[in-house]
C-alpha cells in the first residue's frame, strides 16, 4: 500500500501585502493513516447567539405539540428543511429582566442584556454579567486567531432613557460584569479585521486606490499551494476563495453607494443600503469565519431594542417597536408576525449555507450550535416570560434535533445557558439566575 497524501499544518495562511488569509479545513491538512480523533479533523465546535428584539408573536411561533414530529408554526416555516437539527424550547423566563415598581418600564434594556446571561442589569451604573458567548471563548476560543467576534446591524445608540446606560442596548455580548463587549456594524471593518487589509494605513489605501482584492495580494501564493494539493482540496480551496472574492465585491458595492448618497453621510463606510443585503453579509462573514476556524464563537444582534426599523420591502412601514405594542390591533399583530418571519428567513438562508458547508467528517452545522431568540416574549406587555428560543446545529455530535422541548413554567433562561454550555464541552455549576438544568 502507498500513502501518498502530502500534509499541511492547519494553520496555514497565505501572507502578502499586508493580508493574512486563513484556510479552510482540507483533506491535505489530515496526515494519512492517522486515527481521525488524533487529526485537525475531529470535529470542533461552533457557537453563535443572534438576538432579535420585541419578542415575537409567540402563537405564531409556538408549536402545538412537543416531543417530535411537530407542526411547524408559520414564523418557524422558514426551517422546516432543517428540523433534524432544530430545537424549540419553551416556557423559558428571564426572571432578571422584568422590573417593579417605578422601574417597570425598563425591560427593553434589561431583555438584551439578560439574553446571554442570566444576570441582573442595574439601574444607574453599568453592571450586568459575564455572558455564555464569552464564557466559550475563554474555553474554545483560545486558539483561533478571534476568540470572538460581535457583531449587529444598527449604529451604536447614544439617547436610551430610562435610567439605563446604552450599554444595555447596543450589546448582548458582556466580557465580565462591567465590561461589555462593542458590536460592529461594518462591514469593512469586520472583513478587515477577518481577512486582513494590509498591516499599515498606506498599504490599504494604495491596495483601494488600485481597486485591488485581497486575494490579488496572494495569487502566487494560492497557485503554488493549489499545484501541492489533490483535485477534491483545490476545488474546495477555489470555492472558499470565490466566496472571499464575492464577500468583497459586495462590500465594495456598498462602499460605492454609501459615497454617492449626500443624505446619509454618517452611515459607516461598507455598509449596504438595504437591510437585507447587510443581514446577509455578516451571516455570510460568520460562516466563513467559522470555515476557516478564525473564531468558533459569535454574537450577532439583528436590531436593538427600542428599534425604529420599518421593512417597507415586506410592507411593514410602522416601526418595529411600534408594532410591537400592537395593542391587540390584528393589522398590528399581522406586522409584527411578517416582521419575525423575515428574521427567520434570513437566519435559516445562513443555517443552510452551514448545512451546505463541508467541516471535517461533517458539516458546519454539525458542528456547531446557534441559539436564536429574544429576551422578550409578548413585546405588547413587556413579557419576561414565554421567550421565543429555539436551538439549531449538532454541536459537534452533542445535540439532536427534531425536538420541542416544553419546560416547566417560567424556567429561568439560565437552565437553559447552563445546559448549552455543557453541550459545547463547559461544565459550570450555575449561571446567571439558573436553578438547575434544561435536559437539552
Amino acid at each position: 500500500m502507498f500513502i501518498t497524501r502530502k500534509h499541511l499544518p492547519r494553520r496555514t495562511f497565505l501572507q502578502g501585502m499586508g493580508v493574512t488569509l486563513a484556510l479552510p479545513l482540507l483533506d491535505s491538512m489530515i496526515p494519512a493513516a492517522t486515527a481521525q480523533v488524533k487529526t485537525v479533523a475531529l470535529p470542533k465546535s461552533r457557537f453563535c447567539g443572534i438576538y432579535i428584539p420585541h419578542g415575537a408573536t409567540m402563537d405564531k411561533w409556538t408549536p402545538a405539540a412537543q416531543g417530535s414530529g411537530f407542526a411547524f408554526p408559520e414564523i418557524l416555516q422558514p426551517l422546516e428543511k432543517l428540523r433534524d437539527r432544530l430545537v424549540v424550547v419553551s416556557n423559558l423566563a428571564h426572571p432578571m429582566a422584568g422590573g417593579k415598581g417605578s422601574d417597570a418600564g425598563a425591560d427593553h434594556a434589561r431583555s438584551a442584556a439578560v439574553f446571554l446571561s442570566g444576570a441582573h442589569p442595574e439601574k444607574g451604573t453599568v453592571h450586568g454579567g459575564k455572558t455564555v458567548d464569552q464564557v466559550l471563548a475563554d474555553h474554545i476560543g483560545q486558539d483561533t486567531p478571534l476568540p470572538s467576534i460581535e457583531v449587529c446591524l444598527e449604529e451604536v445608540a447614544l439617547n436610551c432613557g430610562a435610567g439605563y446606560g446604552c450599554a444595555y442596548y447596543n450589546t448582548i455580548s458582556w466580557r465580565n460584569d462591567t465590561l461589555p463587549l462593542p458590536m460592529e456594524n461594518s462591514p469593512q471593518v469586520v472583513f478587515e479585521r477577518l481577512f486582513g487589509d494590509g498591516s499599515n494605513a498606506a498599504l490599504r489605501l494604495s491596495r483601494k486606490q488600485q481597486d485591488k482584492s485581497i486575494l490579488d495580494a496572494v495569487t502566487d501564493k494560492v497557485a503554488r499551494l493549489q499545484g501541492r494539493l489533490d483535485t477534491g482540496d483545490r476545488s474546495r480551496l477555489g470555492e472558499y476563495l470565490e466566496n472571499v472574492r464575492e464577500i468583497e465585491r459586495r462590500i465594495q458595492k456598498a462602499t460605492a453607494q454609501s459615497a454617492n448618497n449626500p443624505d446619509v453621510p454618517e452611515a459607516p463606510v461598507g455598509v449596504p443600503e438595504s437591510f437585507e443585503d447587510h443581514a446577509r453579509l455578516m451571516f455570510d462573514f460568520m460562516a466563513l469565519a467559522f470555515e476557516a476556524d478564525l473564531t468558533r464563537v459569535s454574537a450577532f444582534m439583528l436590531t436593538r431594542e427600542l428599534s425604529q426599523r420599518t421593512y417597507p420591502n415586506i410592507g411593514v412601514k410602522e416601526p418595529h417597536h411600534t408594532i410591537s405594542h400592537h395593542g391587540n390591533k390584528p393589522e398590528w399583530i399581522e406586522a409584527h408576525t411578517k416582521v419575525n418571519l423575515y428574521h427567520a428567513q434570513l437566519f435559516a438562508k445562513f443555517v443552510d449555507r452551514l448545512k451546505k458547508t463541508a467541516d471535517g467528517d461533517g458539516t458546519l452545522l454539525d458542528h456547531s450550535l446557534l441559539l436564536y431568540g429574544s429576551g422578550m416574549g409578548n413585546g405588547n406587555v413587556h413579557a419576561a416570560d414565554h421567550l421565543p428560543t429555539m436551538l439549531v446545529g449538532g454541536a459537534a455530535g452533542a445535540m439532536k434535533g427534531n425536538r420541542h422541548i416544553v419546560a416547566p413554567e417560567r424556567t429561568p433562561n439560565g437552565n437553559m445557558l447552563i445546559s448549552v454550555a455543557e453541550k459545547m464541552g463547559v461544565n459550570m455549576d450555575s449561571f446567571g439566575s439558573s436553578t438547575g438544568r434544561v435536559a437539552l
